[in-house]
């Protein structure tokens, strides 16, 4: 019986309105005309009480409870994510492009929030273990303008009401995630490219490819 060849793992990852989830779906069609099964999905979330738990940390509910908090909620989900869809999917030889991952635990909970970065990577290695990306895409731009597009992209969408609780915290934080994912990516020089955001979609869009095709070869 022939075994299945893994499938490639994809994240992208960066702060507020950097325009990840436009470049995951842009890069999975992509893949896809280039003749890959692929799946593309998004953290929080991506199965059912995954969603769930997704809902309460945007809306704001978690929040009174602390980083801490929506660190081990984040887990939980990441947990149920990896062993019900990525790991399965990857395992069969589908690729997966994920709309953020552990990365995003990292900057948001530990550089943002205050939590111990000891306790974050504990974290991950219970909830990811080797499931770890192939290739992760940092979409990086002035936290200024990233918040703008973001704050934008919420009032047409009719998310005034702050669905993304994230939106609200102040430009010293957004200004602490954009160094932490670029940390991230200097301290994993063999997993991350980093791509100017701040440029025209069909650009960005192209850069995308250049870092896949270079690094994965679809």
């Amino acid at each position: 019986m022939e075994v299945a060849t893994r499938g490639k793992f994809i994240t992208f990852e960066g702060g507020e309105g950097t325009g990840k989830s436009t470049h995951a779906r842009d890069l999975r069609q992509r893949l896809e005309k280039a003749g890959r099964k692929v799946i593309e999905t998004r953290e929080p979330g991506g199965t059912p009480g995954a969603e769930i738990i997704r809902h309460l940390l945007k809306s704001g509910a978690v929040e009174p409870l602390g980083p801490f908090a929506e660190a081990v909620m984040i887990a939980a989900a990441r947990d149920d994510h990896v062993s019900q869809l990525i790991r399965p999917a990857l395992d069969e030889g589908t690729w997966v492009v994920c709309d953020r991952f552990s990365d995003s635990t990292m900057a948001y909970q530990g550089s943002g929030g205050g939590v111990d970065e000891r306790l974050l990577h504990a974290l991950e290695r219970i909830t990811v273990g080797e499931t770890l990306p192939d290739l992760t895409i940092i979409l990086d731009a002035p936290a200024k303008t990233a918040l703008a597009r973001a704050q934008a992209r919420s009032r047409d969408e009719g998310e005034s009401n702050g669905e993304d609780r994230f939106e609200k915290e102040s430009i010293a934080f957004h200004n602490r995630l954009r160094r932490a994912f670029l940390n991230i990516a200097k301290d994993n020089p063999e997993r991350c490219v980093v791509i100017d955001a701040t440029v025209d979609k069909e650009t960005v869009s192209e850069a995308v490819w250049k870092a896949v095709s270079e690094r994965l070869d679809p």
